[in-house]
């Protein structure tokens, strides 16, 4: 076996144990509640990958090619994370609460600020007997809460191994609680377990908080006179890994970096599943639509370990390979592959001596310029509560609530539709279709009842998104089309009202109640025609799964950037291109929705260029309610939109 040029023996070493175990995670079974049913949605999710792929770092031929996008492509890396433009380093108020004596070592039990009243609860562990200045560590923690009597000791307490062996190696070693799990609890749930889809209408992630929480952290080893600030290294496992790949790929103060399981790439997220393991702060809001390997990228050529494991269904082997071989290119154009390094250790999602024992070495490699023999394993020190830095909560904090204000400005004086349609473009509906392609209308079915007529027309809204219309109307020249939005509630009911009539023509469609209680159609006026649809994942359309599932589809389109929500406004759009396209002798078109529907056609309008009218009834004030669109309330809220369609649509809008 040839060995890979960029692999140290030691990483060699691990990565032969791997293949002589028979590499079990090629070809790797994901969990079976992580697969989506309908095949419609798998093949776009499928096709959308290859979509972003394709345009990942595919440009890249030269140098030169990667220096000349590199410092934008920080830009773009820093506003997906809520970091443009970067916060203000306000003053970090350090208080040190306490010392504890270790084997070697003593750990400082500190606090500071990363904002005003946004606090980091933190161990420093301190090497003794050590002259002058020496390499420094920033460790960040995974998931793992440790709790007292109700009381979260932070996870800092869980990963103290790492701090003290890393002191007793020679190194300035700082531990950060994370937000989730540090002493002050705030949330990386809010999608993912709480419903807050508003965290994505402003644009907040808490990987952008634990990114300037790093950030922040370094300043911090800045102001110590232990610490060689020009020989800092930083790790962590799992979400600290993570957290590893965001803060170096901001800060070239990381000289060396050893994120460990922490990034695979977007089809292990999106077509594996591998997000359903995941939750919010792993993940960046992806207006410009990377895929991971551009983060990874940022790093170079500074050196990097890649550390994983070959059984983790969280970060798939796959899928790190072939990160790391697209990395690799943007290494070898800087001349420097052999700072690049790959270490595949046997297992699951575990934290092993065959990933601590590389990430020690390669620390020693790069920031010491020395390699000695390890002969001390890493091993717990002190009871959690020793490491507790906080007797009581501040009485004024901000990481309950670092969600409300956490992110970029809002543009509050907006009086351009060319300006809003621009930027929704840009950075809210930037997943729609480059172009929308054929309609590929077809009368499914019909049916007729009292001079009446219904038809159900199919039509492609994109690739591997069919969808429906259902029209009811009379025979003859059609002078009006009125396009009825219906949400998956709303669908029943209709349903239900047509069955009674037109059941012939609705054969296959989820049945509705039947009988006597069930609604009635509207009137139908003369000389128009009535169009009912729901779009993609509602109605007829409706994915397969429970809840949990469908919280689980719609994280994936925002790993695509984009919303389930969004796609939908396209969907409205391309209804509105069919029903004129079915009857384009109707002059007037008209549009109506309510909810979260009405937000979706007032949306829609600002990208409809044919004079249409717009009946929303209870549209809401703010996206707090809804819709889930990307960034949307960086740029405006629903009110001000609703000013701006007037100057071209006929709009009634009721509470």
């Amino acid at each position: 076996m040839k060995p890979l040029p960029c692999l140290r023996r030691f990483h060699l070493r691990i990565l032969v144990a791997v293949l002589l175990t028979g590499l079990r995670t090629i070809g790797q079974q994901f969990p079976s509640n992580w697969r989506i049913a309908d095949t419609n949605l798998t093949a776009y999710f499928e096709a959308e990958v290859r979509r972003i792929e394709s345009a990942g770092l595919t440009d890249i031929g030269t140098l030169n090619d990667w220096k000349a996008q590199r410092e934008e492509r920080r830009r773009q890396f820093s506003d997906m994370l809520g970091l443009w433009p970067m916060p203000e380093r306000t003053d970090l108020k350090p208080v040190i609460t306490g010392r504890i004596e270790g084997d070697g070592f003593t750990v400082e039990k500190l606090h500071f600020q990363s904002m005003p009243g946004l606090y980091v609860t933190a161990n420093l562990y301190l090497p003794k007997d050590t002259p002058g200045p020496v390499p420094a560590i920033l460790y960040v923690c995974g998931h793992a809460e440790v709790k007292t009597n109700g009381v979260s000791l932070g996870n800092k307490t869980y990963y103290q191994h790492h701090g003290s062996w890393l002191a007793q190696n020679g190194y300035v070693c700082l531990v950060i609680d994370t937000l989730q799990l540090g002493e002050i609890q705030g949330d990386h749930h809010g999608i993912y377990r709480l419903g807050q889809w508003w965290w994505n209408s402003r644009g907040y992630t808490p990987a952008g908080v634990e990114a300037w929480n790093g950030i922040r952290a370094l300043d911090y080893l800045g102001t110590r006179k232990e610490v060689d600030r020009e020989r800092i290294g930083m790790t962590g496992r799992s979400g600290g890994g993570s957290y590893t790949w965001t803060t170096a790929a901001l800060d070239d103060r990381v000289k060396v970096a050893a994120p460990v399981a922490g990034i695979t790439d977007l089809r292990n997220h999106v077509c594996d599943g591998a997000v359903e393991g995941h939750c919010d702060c792993m993940f960046f809001i992806n207006t410009y639509r990377w895929d991971f390997p551009l983060n990874a990228a940022l790093i170079a050529p500074r050196p990097l370990l890649i550390v994983n494991t070959d059984a983790d269904t969280l970060f798939p082997f796959d899928g790190v390979i072939r990160l790391f071989s697209k990395v690799r290119r943007i290494y070898e154009l800087h001349g420097a592959y052999d700072q690049l390094g790959l270490v595949l250790g046997p297992g699951g999602h575990n934290d092993s001596q065959n990933l601590q024992v590389p990430v020690l070495r390669w620390f020693n490699q790069h920031l010491k310029g020395t390699d000695p023999v390890i002969t001390r394993a890493a091993g717990e020190r002190f009871d959690p509560s020793a490491l507790q830095v906080l007797t009581s909560r501040p009485v004024v904090q901000r990481n309950t609530t670092v969600q409300e204000f956490f992110g970029g400005a809002v543009n509050e004086s907006i009086d351009s539709p060319d300006y809003v349609r621009r930027q929704l473009s840009q950075r809210v509906f930037m997943g729609w279709p480059d172009s929308p392609g054929s309609l590929g209308l077809r009368e499914e079915a019909s049916a007729t009842h009292a001079g009446l007529r219904l038809r159900v027309v199919s039509f492609h809204s994109q690739a591997h998104v069919p969808l429906h219309l259902f029209l009811l109307g009379r025979p003859g020249p059609v002078r009006a089309m009125d396009l009825r939005l219906l949400d998956g509630t709303e669908w029943k009911a209709w349903l239900a009202a047509a069955r009674k009539d037109y059941a012939s023509a609705l054969v296959g469609f989820e049945a509705g109640a039947t009988g006597t209680n069930a609604p009635s159609l509207p009137e139908v006026p003369s000389d128009t025609v009535l169009a009912w649809f729901t779009p993609r994942g509602l109605g007829p359309a409706a994915w397969p799964g429970d809840d949990r599932k469908q919280i689980q589809i719609r994280r994936r389109f925002q790993l695509l950037g984009q919303t389930a929500d969004g796609m939908r406004v396209w969907d409205l759009r391309r209804a509105l291109d069919a029903v004129r396209e079915l009857h384009p002798t109707a002059g007037e078109v008209s549009v109506q929705g309510s909810g979260v529907m009405a937000a979706h056609a007032l949306h829609a309008a600002l990208f409809v260029e044919r004079p249409t009218r717009f009946v929303l009834e209870g549209l809401p004030e703010s996206y707090r309610a809804g819709p889930d669109y990307l960034s949307v309330a960086r740029i405006t809220q629903p009110t001000q939109l609703l000013k701006l369609i007037r100057m071209t649509h006929p709009v009634e809008a009721t509470p």
